[in-house]
């Protein structure tokens, strides 16, 4: 991430339904809506006198501008990598009839976030026979190496 303490995608409002207009800062990648969903690096920023954002293609490549507004801009968000449980207590929700557990999302950059995995019984009995697999993979890994 970029090493702000911010929520993982600063960009997004509080209000339902829109998004507030992002500005990036030096070496941020971002989307331009305006050249079909374009990702580029920003390599300058609008300052007095100049009316545009400059970005380059993070591989090299020809630059170009974007409006210093920012309305045609879009965060990159990182790649998550994996999930994992967070040690937390689970719940269940009887009158929504599903499970919550508490989750940590990693993403390729270091960062960290929480969720919740939302889990429906049907789910969750799906999940226990999968963990009991691989419960038993492991015992047999285990009796393998001894």
């Amino acid at each position: 991430m970029t090493g702000r303490s911010t929520p993982h995608l600063p960009s997004q409002s509080a209000e339902l339904g829109t998004a507030a207009p992002f500005y990036p800062r030096l070496g941020d990648l971002a989307r331009d809506t305006a050249r079909n969903g374009r990702i580029g690096v920003v390599v300058a920023l609008p300052r007095t006198g100049t009316t545009t954002y400059h970005l380059r293609p993070p591989g090299g490549g020809d630059e170009w501008s974007a409006p210093a507004d920012g309305t045609t801009l879009r965060p990159v968000p990182e790649q998550v990598t994996h999930i994992t449980p967070a040690k937390r207590d689970v719940f269940y929700d009887h009158r929504a009839q599903q499970g919550a557990m508490p989750v940590v999302v990693h993403y390729e950059d270091g960062g960290t976030s929480e969720a919740v995995l939302v889990i429906t019984p049907d789910q969750l009995e799906l999940y226990a026979c999968q963990v009991a697999w691989i419960i038993k993979l492991r015992e047999e890994a285990r009796e393998c190496e001894a």
